[in-house]
């Protein structure tokens, strides 16, 4: 199948803060997924845009799991140090390493061309559902760990105003960091019931097969992408 050219579409307007952000991507998504409900059929045309749609975001997942394994492993990896806050003392000091691993490896992450602003606008179907999770992810992780790693320099080695308003407030990235992975986790699975929406095997042929979805729905997955334990503190505790 080749999908035609992309349609242009406005440029996302900026959020307040992550937290914002998770909300108002989160509702995009949800949306989008709702948007055929109740509504006239899918036309052939319009369903054959949402196959190659979801045929080339399943491609662009595929293309992005190495940066996305190396991310979750760094992020398990410090996750337990600060889900309940930043140490104090002589533990902040052994976080450091595994934090400025893990703000390393979200940094690295690159998103896609079909998941860039102006070309995600124009996708359709449950592609657009995987378009808002994915930017769900990309966005609160590279940030949440940048503003972790910023708190933890400013604890280290700034003054104490800034040390104290950078603990006040971490809390709001580290909650962040925790959203990131749980959108991450929900992608195959919305993939999958994507994939069997539009038709499954029967519909996709060789051009997308199930044995594919389901690889990628274990490696975007709750036991793949999940943080344990929960995220324990709250901006203000």
């Amino acid at each position: 199948m080749l999908a035609g050219p992309r349609r242009s579409a406005p440029r996302r307007g900026p959020a307040s803060g992550p937290r914002a952000l998770a909300v108002l991507l989160a509702g995009l998504a949800l949306g989008a997924g709702l948007g055929g409900c109740g509504g006239a059929p899918a036309t052939p045309a319009a369903l054959r845009l949402e196959r190659e749609d979801l045929i080339t975001v399943a491609r662009a997942l595929q293309g992005m799991r190495g940066e996305v394994r190396a991310e979750v492993a760094a992020t398990r990896a410090a996750w337990p140090l600060l889900a309940n806050g930043l140490p104090a003392g002589r533990a902040l000091a052994g976080a450091g390493g595994p934090i400025r691993a893990a703000a390393a490896a979200a940094a690295a992450l690159r998103v896609p061309a079909v998941f860039q602003e102006d070309e995600a606008g124009a996708l359709t179907g449950p592609a657009a559902t995987l378009d808002g999770l994915i930017h769900t992810f990309s966005t609160l992780s590279t940030r949440g760990w940048q503003m972790i790693e910023g708190a933890l320099a400013q604890i280290e080695h700034g003054p104490p105003v800034a040390a104290r308003f950078a603990r006040a407030n971490v809390a709001l990235y580290i909650e962040s960091v925790y959203d990131a992975h749980f959108s991450l986790a929900q992608l195959g699975k919305q993939l999958l019931a994507g994939y069997d929406k539009l038709g499954g095997p029967a519909a996709f042929g060789a051009a997308l097969t199930r044995d594919e979805v389901e690889d990628l729905a274990r490696a975007y997955s709750e036991a793949s992408d999940r943080l344990h334990p929960h995220v324990g503190v709250r901006l203000g505790s």
